[in-house]
């Protein structure tokens, strides 16, 4: 009889385990959340940007003008990888309108890129530093500090050599840079750039490079963006170690709803 309890209270606590593993692994980014805080501040869309306020009508909300932008979907079995979410990229693409000069930190497919120079004016200049996959086999992916799921999605991300705006009409306000960000010289873009995108490697070698680059790249009034600030997320944990060390002397702010963390660049 006591033998029998005994199978009995060992299959319960089977069962409570595999009923707890399955959880886990349908919530564990709800789990991550809320074991792992972050410590920038998040705030709402309309606290970035006043274009973001609704328009002067009395009676609705509804949105101004200068959040109209132009668009495209890629179809899934595409495969494209590394992209924006809809929701970011629209926000970008509402910055793009307000700049003329934006750098581009991380091509991958080009969508994002195609998107910034879409939505700037004509006479806007959109840049984008990114590895020719030829040259993976000589990349240097950084030291001990560096996450290895970080170095592992760059190399999967390093794919193209031509990409979605290389046959659309705005590939001419497009220049690619076909380099090493830790290797890019930056000399000529120093205070020049209105808008910063940084979305490249994430490990935190790369991100530390691409972010002090972008600092001194921006301009007066400029923002800086970071893409994949994601504290559950483990290949991006190294963009949010960095960005959390920053923030301690830099105001930087996370959108809600989104993976986007921001600086305004204020210098008077």
């Amino acid at each position: 009889m006591n033998g029998y309890f005994t199978l009995e209270l060992i299959f319960i606590i089977l069962l409570v385990i595999i009923n707890l593993f399955i959880i886990y692994f349908y919530n564990k980014k709800k789990i991550k959340k809320f074991f792992i805080k972050q410590k920038i501040r998040s705030v709402n869309l309309s606290e970035v940007n006043e274009i973001f306020l609704p328009s002067n009508n009395i009676k609705y909300k509804f949105p101004k003008e200068e959040v109209v932008i132009k668009n495209f979907f890629a179809d899934p079995s595409f495969q494209i990888v590394g992209q924006t979410t809809d929701y970011e990229a629209w926000i970008l693409c509402c910055f793009a309108k307000l700049s003329k000069n934006i750098f581009e930190f991380g091509t991958c497919s080009g969508k994002t890129t195609a998107l910034l120079a879409l939505n700037s004016s004509p006479e806007s200049k959109v840049y984008s530093v990114t590895l020719n996959p030829s040259e993976l086999p000589n990349l240097f992916l950084g030291n001990s500090q560096d996450s290895k799921a970080a170095m592992n999605n760059a190399l999967s991300e390093t794919i193209y050599d031509q990409f979605i705006f290389t046959n659309m009409s705005i590939k001419n306000k497009i220049n690619v840079i076909f380099q090493d960000s830790n290797k890019l010289n930056i000399d000529n873009f120093e205070n020049s750039m209105d808008l910063i995108f940084i979305d490249g490697g994430h490990n935190y070698s790369c991100i530390k490079n691409d972010t002090e680059k972008a600092f001194r790249m921006i301009k007066n009034f400029g923002y800086i963006f970071w893409h994949d600030y994601k504290v559950y997320k483990r290949s991006c944990k190294d963009v949010v170690r960095y960005i959390h060390e920053i923030s301690n002397n830099k105001k930087i702010f996370h959108i809600k709803n989104t993976s986007l963390c921001y600086y305004k660049n204020l210098k008077y």
